[in-house]
């Protein structure tokens, strides 16, 4: 671990974002550019204190997760980001896998999107970094461990993660799932995070293996879905995905597709967050 060097450059990247990239109001009592210390302790859910320890030198080797979660609050670049984990101590994580962190061109365009729900999640469904909106639409995806991570293992293995999708919908949204997951087992190959994962849902879940058999095949591309809201109730909403060049990540976009979905959108933007399982999208 180079505390000096990780110092310097937690410090220097801190100073050189602007409070509106990351969604905070400058203010007008703000004297110098850049985020404070204590912005970014919000931003990857740490103290402050420990942010000051390790601008300082004084702190001890951070986490993998930490330095994911620092990464992310400070916009880092795919470089960036390796470099940081260098300077730690630590291995950068691996292009796939279970410590992927959404590319930083994503997660500006998420701060960008403002009150438009939107996410970025890896090709076999792992929620990588959600916006405000998209949480307070579908509940909060992230912290899941194992095959929990995944939205696909949620929705075939947990009753509660179709409960905000209506009944008439949930077989398409269960073969949408498995023909998106038959796509990216075709492009992974033989890669093991994508063969375990299958062999894993068939060996729990009935109903996939019957939609596994059918071996239908179908990139996440632009599509119309439903959702039940527990707080603001049927919500229909445009889904945009943006995929990566080499389809590793994909970007997508939530939109109200009438007028009665936009006011409930609005209505939730007002209530704030309320705790709910996250579900599949």
């Amino acid at each position: 671990m180079q505390r000096a060097e990780l110092a310097d450059f937690l410090r220097r990247r801190r100073e050189g974002i602007r409070p509106v990239d990351v969604g905070i109001a400058e203010g007008p009592r703000r004297r110098a550019a850049g985020l404070r210390r204590e912005e970014v302790a919000m931003l990857a859910g740490m103290s402050t204190d420990y942010v000051v320890r390790l601008e300082q030198g004084r702190s001890s080797q951070p986490s993998t997760q930490l330095l994911g979660a620092l990464a992310r609050a400070l916009r880092l670049s795919d470089d960036e980001r390796d470099h940081l984990f260098h300077l730690a101590g630590h291995q950068p994580p691996p292009a796939a896998g279970t410590a992927r962190l959404a590319r930083a061109g994503l997660l500006r365009m998420l701060d960008l999107l403002g009150d438009t729900p939107a996410l970025v999640v890896s090709d076999l469904g792992e929620v990588l970094a959600q916006n405000r909106a998209s949480r307070l639409l579908t509940g909060d995806h992230g912290g899941g461990t194992g095959d929990r991570r995944y939205l696909v293992y949620r929705w075939f293995t947990e009753p509660e993660a179709r409960a905000v999708t209506p009944p008439e919908e949930q077989e398409h949204h269960a073969r949408q799932q498995v023909a998106d997951l038959r796509a990216a087992l075709g492009r992974r190959g033989t890669d093991a995070e994508v063969t375990g994962l299958v062999a894993r849902l068939r060996e729990v879940s009935a109903d996939f293996r019957r939609l596994w058999d059918d071996h239908e095949v179908a990139v996440r591309r632009a599509d119309r879905k439903t959702f039940l809201n527990p707080r603001v109730g049927r919500m229909c909403m445009d889904c945009e995905t943006l995929l990566t060049p080499d389809r590793g990540q994909l970007l997508v976009v939530l939109t109200p597709a009438d007028d009665e979905t936009r006011e409930r959108l609005e209505l939730l933007r007002v209530l704030g967050v309320e705790d709910f399982p996250g579900v599949p999208l």
